[in-house]
């Protein structure tokens, strides 16, 4: 069997108060229909990425809301997650191809672990490349199967592309984080584009009293009369560390004894990753501000949670990025934030709220400075960012979105955007908690509201796209 994870018990009435009471009504309207539904969530990792956080609130909250709803992963070996990291890297634009013996051993691990899948479901959802062939290769039965993609798969590695394309043929559906995600001749024709979004009541969200947040900060050696940027990622060439560092030392000619936190999580999936922490490790040996944390050297929900909290400055210089859920953690716990343009966050901090957006290592260095330097502008950017991330990017919202999605597969009805509600952005696909003030256009008689004026402004420039 296939490994079964345990996330434990949630109820979906504890976010009352800190969502907006009609997102949670639609949400239980929705799930009444659905009662009893089985649903499997298939990954390849009970840990380490934002695929873990998600599932670990989203399955017992699934079972609170009265569907029956399990968790599993996939097993491999070092060998095998070598494979899927590179095709991982190859979606977002890598130049690695894969040869016929790493075909071959993805290949063989899918199988394994297709026969492994003994349970039936009503709904099957399958993230990202690493569990892709298992409907293929196990068969699909009666169950419907989504295969939901985190990464940006906009501009693949053709090669690689054009061979994984083969099995996500046998999918019902599919989910995307961003519109402008979905690869170019995607063999599955009903897609739903869902942002994906942060749990307030988690470890690493919930309030931290500031006396603990900075017991917490202070005995891992962090000097807080000094200023402190951080930044929380996977050890990926793709959120460009080193390009963080180079920022940060720049920056610290201008903020004397300015310290840099890099924060990050090492998954199993990830071998790549202990490449990238070995180097950075190597670049922080003579400088004594500088600090390397992960969560195998004591680094939790609570200790991030603690970073995002009392840093100065949270720095995401993304490259490429799926989406980026770290600017919504940073922005709930009002902190600003400086990041790469890229993948999702500008979605989060659309608007000019939450921080700035930057294209290089200079650009980065100067944007920090001003944080730094102007502690009422960072405030104030922070504040705004926090009621973004309340009304677009928490948990109940996302659940909306996919129970929304399983009532149109299960009802057998096509999926197309003029059967959207009408408290839903036509643009980026989140739903609007509050449409009385939000943005709005008008076309074919019809009022259309967005989460944003970026929103806004894209569906202006072409309605019929959206429509």
């Amino acid at each position: 069997m296939l490994n079964n994870i345990d996330a434990g018990e949630r109820s979906i009435d504890n976010y009352r108060g800190i969502v907006a009471d009609e997102v949670l009504d639609k949400l239980r309207q929705t799930a009444k229909d659905l009662k009893g539904l089985r649903i499997l969530h298939l990954n390849a990792t009970p840990f380490g990425g934002g695929v873990a956080e998600l599932l670990r609130s989203i399955v017992p909250l699934l079972n609170d809301l009265g569907l029956v709803a399990e968790w599993k992963t996939i097993t491999g070996n070092q060998d095998f997650f070598q494979v899927t990291k590179t095709i991982h890297n190859a979606l977002q634009g890598g130049k690695e191809s894969l040869n016929k013996e790493a075909q071959d051993l993805y290949l063989k691990i899918s199988q394994q672990n297709a026969a492994m899948l003994e349970e039936a479901y009503d709904i099957v959802f399958v993230h990202d490349p690493q569990p892709a062939p298992i409907p293929l290769l196990h068969g699909k039965g009666d169950s419907l199967w989504v295969w939901r993609c985190h990464i940006d798969t906009s501009n693949p590695n053709p090669d690689v592309w054009g061979w994984l394309r083969q099995w996500l043929t046998a999918y019902d559906a599919a989910i995307f984080t961003m519109a402008e995600f979905v690869p170019p001749d995607f063999p599955v024709q009903q897609l739903e584009i869902i942002p994906p979004a942060i749990d307030p009541l988690s470890p690493k969200n919930f309030q931290l009293a500031d006396t603990t947040a900075r017991q917490v900060l202070e005995w891992m050696g962090i000097k807080l009369k000094y200023p402190l940027i951080t930044q929380v990622s996977r050890f990926d060439p793709w959120k460009d560390p080193m390009g963080v560092i180079e920022a940060y030392r720049l920056a610290r000619k201008h903020v004397p004894n300015l310290q840099l936190a890099l924060v990050g999580s090492m998954a199993l999936d990830d071998p790549e990753g202990w490449d990238i922490y070995k180097t950075i490790l190597a670049e922080g040996e003579t400088d004594p501000l500088m600090y390397v944390f992960t969560n195998l050297t004591g680094v939790g929900n609570i200790e991030v949670n603690a970073f995002q909290s009392l840093s100065d400055v949270i720095v995401q210089k993304s490259i490429r990025e799926g989406f980026g859920l770290v600017i919504s953690e940073a922005l709930w716990k009002e902190t600003a934030v400086v990041a790469g343009r890229a993948g999702g966050i500008p979605l989060q901090m659309a608007d000019g709220v939450g921080g700035y957006l930057v294209d290089s290592v200079p650009e980065c260095a100067d944007k920090i400075v001003k944080l730094l330097t102007d502690k009422e502008l960072s405030f104030n950017l922070a504040k705004a960012g926090k009621e973004r991330v309340r009304q677009n990017f928490l948990i109940p919202r996302l659940m909306l979105n996919e129970l929304s999605l399983i009532k149109n597969l299960t009802a057998g009805k096509p999926l197309i955007r003029k059967s959207w509600e009408s408290w839903r952005d036509h643009v980026c696909g989140m739903a609007v908690s509050e449409p009385a003030s939000a943005p709005t256009a008008e076309f074919n008689g019809q009022t259309y509201v967005f989460c944003s004026k970026v929103c806004q402004a894209r569906f202006q420039e072409n309605p019929q796209h959206f429509t």
